[in-house]
């Protein structure tokens, strides 16, 4: 058809679109594409104009333009045909000059703006002739055909104007979002080249190239974190130093092993120090992977899930790296506290199966099991319990080459009824048939009352060693203790919750011998 009417596809075509037209969702004169029934029919007009266009027999606009977007653009537009998109066209309503992404501000060209304006007038203009078009009653006063093709090919044209603007500028922002990115997988790059210049990789630590290279990268590391880890606290002031600690620490659990010191008392030592090593390992394994597909990368850094699983995975061995591996009185605490643990489970075989399942009872336990300690041997545990209930302790701006001592009055008088309680336990057992006990095996039977007493509270007969003579008052001072154990224990939990928790948690991971998830499953960008 070349005239100036419609065949009867040609009207049926329009009839469909001014319907589709109608429907549109409208607020303050503005297509509302937010809402999903705003949405829908917005995308059922934008077919029915694509579909118009066809029967009308008008040429689409050219978008070779598209043969040069990125793999994401093109997966989005194959082909040169028209793909009109809702929001594309939203874009060219709402003509943000500014967008944030990962706290950058982009802004796009006046070009861009002023072509979004154009496409606006255009689609104004077929607004007002599918109006026209569904309010005249007599057939002679409605739009021509010419009208239409004409307002069309206008539409058309300035929307693959401003497509073609608006992508290729997302594109470049989208660019230099990723540029984190970007640099943190360029300086991996870096450290590669000179490792691969060591045969040993104790050697290149000692490189000064090296080391300016590995604080460089971790500062890219802890920008990044800071940008795209919203899983947790984003932190970025963890430093090389942390990376350095950690190895240097697994060098003398290697050497005190050889030199015959307890495995046990290293292994939570080494079980923190794999953790922020391994943690490091898989971030550049991450690197290396991402860095062949960075065309799969979200530029909002946030929303990519495996990216932000390797983060929140470094951010916290990194930070338990800060707190216990770089402060030898936490870590000596920790790794006394965890040899203690598996002493008490040796005893009471209950509290292994509590530590394997997880049970809730084992988290009202271990409280009550790190104050037993504490107030055994207070000299091991003093850093951890500082740490935890400064409070409690002497100015922490005095310096102090011994133990801190417990400035509280409360605490201090907790410590001298344990002495009594432990003294009057060791004094009150009977020896065993056809022996003596040493000091050693009295204090070693009192410890053993207690630990039992506090993983089993009154199951059970712990008292089959005291004297029958001089058990009730024996009975009585322990379960005083108790007593107050039990709220000095729910202190130690409640006073700041957080570092408690992550104390915890690093206990459990200790006991149970396993490795953290975080650094393992499969690649995702």
């Amino acid at each position: 058809n070349t005239g100036d009417t419609f065949s009867s596809q040609e009207e049926a075509a329009v009839v469909g679109l001014a319907s589709a037209h109608s429907r549109l969702v409208i607020e303050s004169g503005r297509v509302n594409t937010k809402s999903e029934a705003g949405f829908n029919s917005c995308a059922l007009f934008l077919e029915s104009l694509d579909s118009t266009a066809r029967v009308l027999h008008i040429d689409a606009a050219p978008r070779k333009y598209r043969s040069s977007f990125t793999i994401n653009y093109r997966a989005l537009f194959p082909d040169e045909a028209r793909n009109y998109r809702v929001d594309v066209l939203e874009a060219s309503v709402e003509q943000y000059a500014v967008i944030w992404v990962n706290g950058d501000k982009f802004e796009f060209s006046a070009e861009a703006m002023r072509r979004a304006e154009a496409l606006q007038r255009c689609w104004a203009d077929l607004a007002t002739l599918l109006e026209r078009w569904n309010t005249e009653q007599v057939r002679a006063s409605r739009p021509a055909r010419s009208d239409f093709r004409d307002a069309l090919v206008a539409l058309d044209t300035a929307w693959a104007s401003f497509e073609h603007k608006y992508i290729m500028e997302l594109i470049e922002i989208e660019e230099k979002a990723r540029r984190l990115v970007v640099q943190a997988i360029e300086r991996e790059k870096k450290l590669q080249s000179i490792e691969a210049l060591s045969s040993l990789q104790a050697d290149v630590f000692q490189r000064p190239d090296y080391q300016e290279e590995l604080r460089r990268f971790v500062a890219c590391i802890a920008h990044l974190n800071s940008v795209a880890n919203v899983r947790r606290k984003g932190r970025d002031d963890l430093s090389m130093d942390v990376l350095l600690d950690a190895m240097q620490t697994l060098s003398k659990c290697d050497a005190a092993e050889k030199g015959g010191q307890n495995s046990e008392k290293l292994a939570a030592a080494r079980s923190l120090t794999k953790d922020v090593l391994d943690s490091f390992t898989a971030m550049r394994e991450y690197l290396r992977e991402v860095g062949r597909c960075l065309e799969r990368v979200d530029p909002h850094l946030c929303n990519n899930a495996g990216l932000v699983a390797r983060l929140v995975d470094w951010e916290e061995s990194w930070e338990v790296g800060t707190r216990y591996v770089q402060q030898e009185k936490m870590l000596t605490a920790v790794c006394d506290l965890v040899a203690e643990i598996r002493a008490a489970q040796r005893l009471t075989p209950v509290l292994a199966q509590m530590c394997e399942e997880c049970d809730v009872e084992m988290f009202m336990v271990l409280p009550r099991l790190a104050w037993l300690r504490y107030l055994d041997k207070p000299c091991q545990l003093s850093g951890l319990f500082k740490s935890l209930l400064p409070h409690r302790f002497a100015d922490s701006n005095v310096v102090q080459k011994e133990a801190p001592e417990p400035s509280d009055p409360e605490l201090i008088s907790l410590m001298q009824k344990f002495g009594r309680t432990k003294q009057l336990l060791m004094e009150t057992m009977k020896p065993s048939q056809g022996g003596t006990l040493t000091t050693g095996c009295f204090e070693d039977a009192a410890w053993e009352v207690l630990v039992k007493r506090v993983v089993n509270g009154v199951n059970g007969d712990i008292y089959t060693n005291v004297c029958p003579s001089l058990r009730e008052p024996v009975e009585k001072a322990v379960e005083e203790l108790m007593r107050d154990l039990e709220a000095w224990s729910m202190e130690l939990a409640r006073h700041c919750p957080e570092d408690w928790n992550q104390c915890c948690g690093i206990l459990v991971q200790c006991l149970s011998g396993s490795e953290k998830e975080g650094s393992k499953g499969p690649f995702r960008v």
